[in-house]
């Protein structure tokens, strides 16, 4: 099987995966909101947006390092990847272990407290997952990685199930939510083992490389915490948890749809780095235009869908209790636009070495961001932090596409995501026109028609398809 078509059935089984554990995802997140309403929903955003603030301050950008490092020519992989997997662990380990110490310093409920030392152990697993994803990707066998997902949503989803048949508390729920967590990392962890042995150790050099590689991307992702995560730990402290809660259930929406992002970009992360470390020009803008093209393939229907569908999603997601939601939702979505671009550019700011020269995007939307959410939250609330959100990925996504332009020499063609742009607005109009329809049966129809409308247009490439498709070798 060619390079490029391996990629392209990674990549299709990577969706497949996605839209399974998108769905199951979304049944777990329903079942939660009806089950606990909107104040202990609200503890339980609470208790993830607080782990969430920690797991990212030491994500490390370890699983594009991971990636970008096994791909590089010249590299004992085995050696390096115990060393990875040791330094990713030791970090895990040390801040998971402060985090419930520190929660007992915030004004929280009692309740909070002890479910954020629960979670701790489900965040734990979640950032070992970074070293595991980025071996899969460089080997192409996300397969893996996707079916170990859509087990550990199964586990989630059943253990919902049981808990809510059983009358179980906050805190059982939160201890089902450790144990789905911990499922996906099992498996991830006993495959490795089949492509790479497992075990802890220590090389002064690597890890000084490890260090090198990830400072930029680890000094950029603390800043980047403050807006990515901020507005929900600020909500925390200046709103009650009922408010958190309706909120919360927009933003675990937009999370299912932006999740999709970082896994198309993992896949063609290795090859844009593969070809700017050898100088291969021409691949590596093809990769780069590529890559733009697939992500607003994605970005632009999501968004436009999500804002045409608000009220109907979290209606059917969440229940009648959260409508208040579709509002925020509809206002959150347009940051998809923002996140979709800060992927793109982001990733590809590490493919070609540049992260130092992004920092300052990420400083300064820190900055201004946290004013921001400091100035409007207090007055408007969960509408203030919902626009602030919209402006900070838009802020990151714009000014990394102008700084990754300036480096690479490379600028991108537009003529694609034009005619994505047209079938995204007519999929919307087509949509509105369909009365008091089933938001399941108005999702699959604006899918067909934006398929259908891109297809007539030229958006997509009839040739990419089948070549896609073909199963020959």
């Amino acid at each position: 099987m060619s390079l490029n078509r391996k990629v392209a059935h990674n990549t299709i089984v990577q969706i497949v995966g996605k839209i399974i554990t998108t769905i199951l995802g979304l049944v777990a997140l329903g079942m939660m909101t009806r089950y606990l309403g909107q104040e202990k929903f609200g503890w339980y955003i609470t208790v993830t947006a607080f782990l969430q603030f920690a797991g990212i301050l030491i994500d490390f950008g370890m699983i594009v390092v991971t990636a970008q490092m096994l791909s590089e020519p010249l590299r004992d992989k085995e050696k390096l990847f115990k060393n990875l997997f040791t330094f990713r662990f030791v970090s895990a380990l040390l801040f998971f272990s402060l985090a419930p110490f520190v929660a007992w310093f915030f004004p929280y409920e009692i309740q909070i407290k002890i479910a954020i030392a629960i979670s701790s152990l489900a965040f734990l697993a979640i950032t070992l997952n970074q070293v595991f994803v980025g071996l899969y990707q460089t080997k192409l066998k996300m397969h893996i990685q996707a079916i170990s997902e859509v087990i550990g949503r199964i586990v989630l989803v059943a253990g919902m199930f049981f808990a809510i048949k059983n009358e179980m508390s906050f805190l059982a729920i939160m201890t089902i939510v450790m144990i789905s967590s911990a499922t996906h990392t099992l498996i991830l962890w006993l495959r490795a083992g089949k492509e790479t042995p497992i075990a802890f150790a220590f090389d002064w050099e690597i890890w000084k490389d490890i260090a090198l590689k990830m400072w930029p991307i680890a000094l950029s992702i603390v800043f980047n915490v403050v807006y990515l995560k901020g507005d929900l730990v600020l909500l925390s402290i200046f709103v009650d948890q009922a408010q958190v809660g309706i909120y919360g259930a927009a933003y675990r929406v937009l999370d299912v749809i932006t999740q999709s992002a970082m896994m198309i970009m993992g896949v063609l992360l290795p090859l844009m780095a593969f070809a700017w470390s050898r100088n291969l020009k021409e691949e590596f803008k093809k990769h780069f235009q590529q890559s733009f093209d697939i992500m607003m393939l994605f970005a632009v229907p999501m968004m436009v869908g999500a804002i045409t569908l608000a009220d109907e999603v979290i209606l059917l997601v969440a229940g009648a209790e959260f409508v208040e939601s579709g509002k925020i939702l509809s206002i959150l979505a347009i940051a998809v636009f923002g996140v979709f671009l800060g992927a793109i550019f982001g990733h590809t700011a590490v493919a070609i070495d540049k992260q130092k020269q992004t920092l300052w995007i990420y400083i300064s939307n820190a900055v201004i961001t946290l004013i921001g959410y400091l100035i409007f939250i207090p007055i408007y609330g969960i509408y203030g932090a919902a626009w602030m959100s919209v402006f900070s990925e838009l802020y990151a996504g714009i000014f990394l596409y102008l700084t990754i332009r300036y480096y690479s020499k490379e600028k991108l063609r537009f003529k694609t995501v034009l005619k994505i742009i047209l079938a995204s607005i007519i999929m919307s109009f087509v949509i509105k026109q369909i009365p008091s329809a089933s938001v399941i049966l108005l999702v699959f129809a604006g899918i067909i028609v934006y398929g259908i409308t891109l297809l007539l247009i030229g958006g997509v490439n009839i040739k990419t398809i089948k070549e896609i498709l073909s199963l020959k070798k």
